[in-house]
């Protein structure tokens, strides 16, 4: 269960593009009503298969959402970073979550509770747009993945996990990774990542830093994931 938080909350609360637009007595019962969590590197955050109690957002670190292990294997489905929301699904649903939320560093989560969660759908035009944005970047995504599943190269897969299509680059169009996260996130071996990064920076698509992918053209990135896989020389063209 989450303990729950001071207001130190506030400046985050406020970047919100919905929060602006509340009455201040709610903007005060929505600050106090945030909980507040931390986990480790390699922590289960949220367990599957649990109930939900909330809407979600990442407040410092990185999570990925994944499938529960089955003989050791999982697939993930989207990595979340600092400032970013996730969970609206499970929150507007009333069954058990279906996937689990591990930290890929340290990381720190709130939790907007269904009680506010519900109010704020119920009375802020404001909240129900942004729920419209993030149910169709959830589309899009999910789209993304069953496209990426058929017949991508790894260089197409790691592009997708860079693209806008998953992360919310507006403020800034750097990414903080390191190539073991992003190897778990794209579900490919540490080796596999470093190759499709340099693969993509010798295309011009992006360029590197320690720790950091600058994404150098979002519309190149997203013709590359979605262009017909390049066949090795030598076979033959259909």
């Amino acid at each position: 269960m989450f303990p729950t938080t001071a207001s130190s909350t506030s400046r985050f609360l406020a970047a919100q593009p919905w929060f602006a637009g509340l009455p201040r007595l709610t903007q005060m019962r929505v600050d106090e009503s945030l909980l507040r969590t931390t986990g480790r590197r390699g922590d289960v955050m949220l367990q599957a298969n649990a109930k939900v109690e909330g809407c979600y957002a990442v407040l410092s670190g990185l999570i990925k959402v994944q499938t529960v292990p089955v003989k050791g294997r999982s697939s993930s489905f989207l990595g979340v970073a600092c400032g970013e929301w996730f969970g609206e699904g499970s929150a507007l649903k009333t069954e058990p979550r279906r996937y689990e939320v591990i930290a890929l560093r340290d990381t720190e989560l709130l939790c907007l509770p269904l009680a506010e969660f519900d109010h704020l759908r119920a009375s802020s035009i404001e909240f129900n747009q942004f729920l419209v944005s993030q149910l169709n970047l959830r589309v899009s995504q999910a789209m993304a993945l069953i496209e990426a599943s058929r017949l991508r190269t790894p260089e197409q897969r790691v592009a997708l996990s860079l693209s806008r299509q998953f992360w919310n680059r507006n403020r800034n169009r750097k990414l903080s990774l390191s190539q073991d996260e992003l190897a778990n996130l794209v579900g490919v071996s540490r080796q596999t990542a470093n190759r499709a990064l340099q693969s993509l920076a010798q295309r011009g698509l992006v360029t590197l830093e320690f720790g950091r992918v600058d994404i150098v053209d979002d519309d190149a990135l997203t013709r590359f994931i979605f262009s017909a896989p390049e066949k090795p020389p030598g076979l033959p063209t259909t």
